[in-house]
């Protein structure tokens, strides 16, 4: 992997996540633009390493390593920023889709980090209609108290 390959990688997980959390930020929610470009830059960047020391052992070496160990140490961390960022006000939960989205954000950023940019235009396509087209519709289904709760 050349430096070249590697600033797409890296500028497609920013470039993501800046997308990601323009919803966020529009609305005055703290995570927003820069929380969402800096989780899914840090999961390109983690990912990115893994496979770059994947490669230069395997080469120097002759040992192999499992990136997916990166990958799943890093879902376990970001599920703990993303819990940081709910909280509970009497019977009111609050921040899940900011959560959720801070969660897409690392996923965009592994799999840009991974050089699938298939899968990182999928992903911010659905999650960009999920954090703002579907937000419209919900005010219409009957009964739903969802209006821009989060």
């Amino acid at each position: 992997m050349d430096i070249e390959e590697i600033l797409i990688r890296i500028g497609m997980a920013t470039g993501a996540g800046l997308l990601l959390g323009l919803d966020r930020e529009l609305r005055g929610i703290s995570a927003g633009i820069r929380t969402h470009a800096l989780v899914a830059m840090s999961s390109a960047l983690i990912t990115v390493s893994a496979l770059l020391l994947y490669q230069e052992l395997r080469e120097q070496h002759g040992t192999s390593i499992d990136p997916l160990r990166v990958v799943q140490g890093l879902a376990q961390a970001i599920g703990f920023v993303a819990a940081g960022a709910i909280f509970v006000s009497k019977t009111d939960v609050h921040n899940l889709t900011s959560a959720a989205n801070i969660w897409l954000a690392a996923a965009i950023g592994i799999a840009a980090g991974a050089g699938q940019e298939e899968l990182v235009a999928i992903g911010v396509g659905f999650g960009v209609v999920i954090v703002t087209f579907v937000r419209v519709l919900e005010r219409y289904i009957p009964g739903s108290d969802k209006i821009d709760r989060d």
